[in-house]
């Protein structure tokens, strides 16, 4: 147990200079832009149909599910803003973090650390190129920037699956339906989830990065640094979860 506590403080240690690895060299030129937009078309854009299949049956199923529900109580006009409400505030930030640490950050982890074993890396560094700058920093910034832009395509896609579901047992149309869901949509319920949706993007590419790029030498450290880029960056957000709930409620 007390090896076990060890390893976890030593690993928090080495991702916290890692991080400020990463605070330090994201300031400094020369600057990576091609390789930035690079990551966010593949971290984005070749993420777009998993989240759009994930919103669309998030928004569907909750809406079916919470009808019974609401019908016993008569309070069935109420169910477009609980569904919006649901989705914004937790649902579709957090389920929408989760399948990017599984897609994105495993990704990322293989990647790096298939570099690392065949020595790619120490020959870019051979080669006068800053590896970090080049691999890590444009990873990271490119999941900071993807994840928040991503959940709201959840959000957005989520909607439209609740805007059916409700139609399947009533007859809305897609004006009144969008007036529900703004009138009880306040900037508080958009404001913190969006904020934290960054964190996650900046943590989920963060732990993909330090798991591949520290990988050990063997081609099976490759998949025990993704196996491992999942597992913690899943947990991480969590965490990151619990405690922008708790703020959310300490200050607003």
């Amino acid at each position: 147990m007390i090896i076990y506590l060890k390893n976890i403080f030593d690993d928090v240690g080495k991702v916290s200079l890692f991080a400020i690895r990463f605070f330090k060299e994201v300031f400094k030129p020369p600057y990576e832009f091609k390789e930035f937009i690079k990551q966010c078309y593949v971290i984005g854009y070749k993420s777009l149909p998993l989240v759009a299949i994930t919103g669309f049956i998030m928004g569907l199923v909750l809406t079916l599910q919470s009808r019974p529900t609401l019908a016993k109580f008569g309070a069935e006009s109420w169910l477009p803003g609980m569904v919006a409400l649901s989705l914004i505030r937790e649902i579709a930030p957090v389920i929408t973090a989760l399948i990017c640490a599984g897609k994105v950050s495993s990704g990322i982890g293989a990647e790096l650390g298939s570099m690392k074993v065949t020595e790619q890396i120490d020959a870019m560094e051979v080669a006068a190129i800053n590896p970090f700058k080049y691999l890590v920093v444009t990873r990271i910034l490119a999941t900071t920037l993807m994840i928040p832009i991503l959940v709201i395509f959840a959000d957005a896609i989520g909607m439209l699956g609740g805007f059916i579901g409700v139609n399947m047992h009533g007859d809305i149309n897609l004006t009144r339906y969008i007036s529900q869901v703004f009138e009880s949509l306040a900037f508080l319920d958009i404001v913190p989830a969006t904020i934290k949706t960054f964190f996650f993007g900046f943590f989920i590419g963060m732990i993909g990065c330090y798991k591949g790029f520290t990988a050990a030498n063997g081609t099976e450290s490759v998949g025990l640094a993704a196996n491992s880029a999942v597992v913690t960056a899943s947990l991480t957000i969590f965490i990151i979860d619990m405690m922008a709930v708790q703020i959310t409620d300490l200050f607003f």
